[in-house]
């Protein structure tokens, strides 16, 4: 279940489990749970991936598995996922039991009928949501209203009440408590604000590019509002975001059930104009524009495979970091849109690095990488009210004086047959409780995903990871570091009676 306050409470699931068991004469001798996951997707559903891991590798000691429900397998998005999971007890011989449906689960074709209208109804249910929360944040978003996400370098968030009476402001990583509150954006402290009129003026009247800028700011001692060295894409954020003038723009991005990631065209955008108090002039704010916009013309195939090899004929190689350095380039990332990969448009300019190069690059990548998500990791767990030491020899991290953490890095590796794999070293000297693995998407540039693996489970000096994995092994798989903070979030505990 997904949330506290409904019917699918596992509270509610356990009771008329334990009825229907009663009733028909079984012993419950195991339990497997899900509280506060979304059913959309395998991923975070640590108990039924381990259900399934028992099923699936003889070591499930029992007869049956009794559910509460069809949709209680998940609302996947397509209803033969759930019928999978079904299937896979039924060829291990477990028979399913369905405990507060109206129909018995016999095997007859009406059975498989009722069975399968309802997987798409659970399926139907979150899209149905979905349309209704949309609709519900963008009505909010018309009135003004933050939906999420930090404030931003000279920015605060500020908490009002239903009647529109400002509280207090929220710090980071604060949420609002009370329903029916909402969340605004006001300027922040007048140093910051002053920081933020320097860049923009700096940009547009000074000339200096972003690069230029950051340099500028570091030189000056400045910080970003997460504490960190500003860079080139920073100081970008903040000359093309519009709440800076007081605007409010929503759904840049979309991640609708769970789905991939897209990036959505102005004309999907949300916005609602004058909703903040600018700290920037609009017309300061519309020159930057204009100089963005100039220098972001769209470039034919050939213009851009110029400046390729024009590059390369200063610099005497490439790679994906030797473009994005360049000031006056398209980024990489622009090339692998356009060509397919970095590499397809090398070869397009004639230009054929030695692999030994590129796994130097890439190694060299990752080592200027690893700091980076180390310290990004510390932050993160700050925020949340941990507390979190580094031991500079070793990069060991102590997590609230209870356990320990090491984060390694996994390169993405292309089989001959073109299958992705990667492989995941343990330090064996340090034997952390946790090891944080990071594995790199096929260019390795950005993380992939991360698998947070217990020492207690992890007897081996190294671990090969396919793109797909055992159910047991995948349990351990997070889409992002949320359960890391899970780990390290304190939690007040009211004194019992």
């Amino acid at each position: 279940m997904s949330t506290e306050h409904q019917q699918y409470s596992t509270e509610n699931q356990g009771d008329a489990i334990r009825e229907y068991a009663t009733k028909h004469g079984f012993e419950i001798i195991q339990t497997y749970a899900d509280e506060g996951k979304s059913g959309l997707r395998l991923d975070g559903r640590k108990g039924l991936q381990q259900l399934l891991h028992d099923v699936k590798t003889g070591q499930a000691d029992f007869a049956a598995v009794l559910v509460y429900d069809v949709s209680r397998w998940g609302r996947f998005q397509n209803p033969d996922e759930g019928a999978y999971y079904e299937l896979c007890c039924d060829i291990a011989g477990i028979k399913v039991h369905y405990c507060a449906e109206q129909f018995g689960n016999d095997g007859s074709p009406f059975s498989h009928i009722i069975k399968a209208l309802k997987r798409m109804m659970a399926g139907e249910y979150p899209r149905e949501l979905s349309v209704k929360v949309f609709t519900g944040q963008r009505r909010l978003i018309g009135l003004g209203y933050r939906q999420g996400g930090p404030a931003g370098f000279g920015l605060r968030r500020q908490l009002i009440d239903h009647t529109g009476a400002a509280k207090n402001e929220l710090v980071r990583g604060e949420q609002k408590s009370i329903h029916t509150d909402r969340v605004v954006l006001v300027p922040g402290p007048a140093e910051e604000i002053e920081v933020v009129g320097w860049i923009y003026r700096t940009f547009v009247e000074g000339g200096c590019r972003e690069g230029e800028i950051a340099a500028l700011l570091n030189g000056r001692g400045i910080r970003t509002d997460f504490g960190r060295l500003w860079s080139r894409a920073t100081v970008h954020q903040v000359l093309i975001n519009e709440k800076y003038v007081g605007n409010n723009v929503w759904n840049r991005q979309s991640f609708k059930l769970k789905q991939k990631r897209v990036v959505n065209g102005p004309d999907d955008w949300v916005r609602a104009n004058g909703a903040f108090q600018p700290i920037i002039d609009l017309s300061l704010f519309d020159a930057a524009q204009a100089i963005i916009q100039k220098r972001s013309i769209r470039l034919s195939d050939e213009e851009m495979l110029a400046d390729l090899n024009t590059l390369l004929q200063q610099r005497g190689s490439l790679s994906g970091m030797i473009i994005d350095e360049c000031e006056n380039m398209p980024s990489s990332g622009a090339f692998r849109s356009r060509f397919g990969s970095l590499t397809r448009a090398y070869v397009l300019i004639g230009y054929r690095p030695e692999r030994d190069y590129l796994n130097l690059e890439i190694n060299r990548y990752l080592r200027d990488l690893h700091p980076r998500i180390v310290a990004e990791t510390m932050a993160r767990i700050r925020d949340i009210g941990g507390t979190i030491e580094l031991d500079p020899a070793t990069d060991l991290m102590t997590v609230n004086g209870e356990f320990t953490a090491s984060l390694v890095l996994s390169r993405c590796q292309e089989t001959p047959a073109g299958a992705r794999r990667w492989v995941i070293r343990f330090d064996t000297a340090l034997r952390s409780d946790i090891t944080v693995a990071v594995r790199m998407d096929s260019n390795n540039e950005t993380a992939l995903d991360y698998y947070l693996l217990p020492a207690l489970d992890m007897t081996m000096a190294r671990m090969r990871l396919a793109e797909r994995n055992a159910a047991g092994l995948d349990a351990y798989r997070h889409d992002t570091l949320d359960a890391l903070d899970g780990l390290a979030r304190r939690v007040s505990l009211k004194e019992l009676a």
